[in-house]
């Protein structure tokens, strides 16, 4: 895979490359090209020749007209689809999420695979990265790495995009809808290969870690070199002691929330009013909204909450939350390839010590990780600058490092 290397070693110069640009003269042609890409279209089915069955099987695919300018102009070849996820003792379930794959002629072998695991954009089903032209910003993280040579999965999640309910933070559930985004690549776009790597950042991080996990067993037929977790929300189980003690941080009650939410509405059985006083019960449907419009509504809710609005009442109340929580984390078992984990020490969405003990767990299951431990970096400012090159050097077969042998 040393084109594969090459390729991210060029990617990595792309930010630099980005601020050396010449004044051209565009011809005729390329004027009409630019002005039909502004134009757009209305998106169109597509017809796959074999949907499959099973996980990662189509159930619909259509075209992506409105994707940003720069990324319809380099030729990038993309499908917005909604593909089944059979989960072990879950049933099928029906994710939503977008696919891409670099124009030209693939590689011997296919298109190798970055599988993008999203962070946290809200547990509404218009939350989804394929409900905005520009996949909520990750359209450039599409042209950089088809621009490289890579396809590139994107799932929404399922609950976001598509009917469902979203599992937020349960990185068990993200993880398979990771790896079955992978197997719907595949599906549409035949060309693509079996070796790919798991990204994700926040809530995508843990879905990358989970991924990992679950590759081995789940996603035998695939070949997942690695996986990198940005920031994850391994282990949230800390929410609920810190509700208790008054502790949260300004931004853990708003993160809470949505977790309460989404946890009602897959268990009837839990009473958010268990879990909900002051003006956090008085502003709950504000709290749960994620689109632009009700951005205004929510950014107010969130300054009226109190220290113990989302306190548990009850020591069983707390208990079911804890297990809920416990059922959602990562580590659960080795991972099925190396790691590389970044995180601050300054994070005020999850706390260090969090990471810092779901790193401990999984070393003594015996991965590979490497660990990056930021001093000072928060949860948004986390210096990913490492990413690609690891990335590349699984990719090119190159042994990770180990920190937790050290």
């Amino acid at each position: 895979m040393r084109r594969t290397h090459r390729a991210l070693t060029a990617l990595l110069l792309l930010p630099v490359l980005a601020g050396c640009t010449a004044v051209v003269p565009i011809g005729a042609d390329v004027q009409r090209g630019v002005a039909a890409a502004v134009r757009g279209s209305d998106p169109e089915p597509m017809v796959i020749a074999d949907p499959g069955t099973g996980s990662g099987s189509i159930v619909s695919a259509e075209t992506m007209p409105n994707l940003p300018i720069q990324v319809r102009l380099s030729g990038v070849n993309a499908a917005k689809v909604v593909y089944r996820s059979v989960q072990p003792g879950a049933g099928e379930r029906e994710v939503s999420g977008t696919v891409f794959t670099p124009s030209g002629d693939a590689p011997e072998g296919g298109w190798p695979i970055i599988s993008y695991a999203h962070g946290t954009t809200g547990i509404e089903q218009d939350c989804a990265p394929s409900e905005s032209s520009s996949l909520l910003g990750a359209s450039a993280l599409v042209q950089g790495y088809t621009t490289a040579g890579f396809a590139v999965a994107i799932t929404d999640y399922e609950g976001l995009g598509h009917p469902g309910s979203h599992a937020y933070l349960d990185n068990i559930a993200a993880g398979y809808d990771v790896i079955d985004a992978v197997r719907a690549l595949r599906t549409v776009f035949p060309d693509v290969g079996t070796r790919w790597a798991a990204f994700g950042g926040s809530q995508g991080g843990g879905a990358a870690w989970a991924a990992n996990e679950l590759a081995g067993s789940y996603a035998p037929e695939l070949d997942l070199v690695g996986s990198v977790a940005l920031a994850p929300g391994a282990n949230m189980v800390g929410l609920v002691d810190k509700a208790i003690a008054g502790t949260l941080t300004v931004d853990q009650g708003p993160l809470l929330q949505w977790v309460l939410e989404s946890l009602s509405r897959r268990d009837p059985a839990l009473n958010l009013d268990d879990y909900r006083s002051g003006n956090a019960a008085q502003d709950w449907a504000a709290l749960t909204g994620c689109t632009p419009d009700k951005a205004g509504a929510r950014d107010d809710a969130v300054k009226r909450l109190g220290d113990k609005d989302f306190a548990p009442k009850s020591d069983e109340a707390a208990a079911a939350l804890r297990e809920a929580l416990t059922a959602m984390a990562v580590p659960t078992g080795p991972a099925s390839a190396p790691m590389l984990v970044a995180y601050g020490d300054a994070d005020t969405f999850i706390d260090a010590a969090w990471t810092d003990a779901a790193l401990e767990q999984a070393c003594a299951f015996g991965d590979v990780i490497t660990i990056d431990r930021q001093a000072g970096r928060g949860h948004g400012d986390v210096n990913g600058d490492a990413v690609n090159q690891w990335i590349g050097d699984r990719f090119a077969g190159v042994p990770a490092q180990n920190d937790c042998s050290r």
